[in-house]
């Protein structure tokens, strides 16, 4: 057999174990159950949620998680009820 013919054979076999292989968990049915962006977007707007980005010192922001994970809760959440309070505070309560 020449060497050409056993190269040959090594890829078939390669491409046969690659054919027998499973599926990847990230590309199998389970990979759909998170919501794509889009999606995503569409029920934060059906929530009433607008994206607001600030930049912030990294002090606050750990002190912002660390609240939120000690509550439990999402950091949406925490950074809206600060949000409010603070807003209260300075006596400029939206109506």
């Amino acid at each position: 057999m020449k060497k050409t013919d056993l190269e040959k054979n090594k890829g078939l076999k390669i491409a046969g174990q690659m054919k027998q292989a499973t599926i990847p968990g990230r590309f199998s049915s389970g990979a759909g159950a998170l919501h794509d962006r889009r999606e995503q977007r569409r029920l934060d707007q059906a929530r009433g949620l607008v994206p607001f980005a600030v930049k912030l010192p990294a002090d606050l922001v750990q002190q912002v998680r660390g609240l939120a994970e000690s509550r439990g809760t999402s950091l949406n959440d925490v950074v809206a009820e600060l949000m409010r309070k603070g807003l209260e505070d300075a006596g400029d309560t939206p109506a």
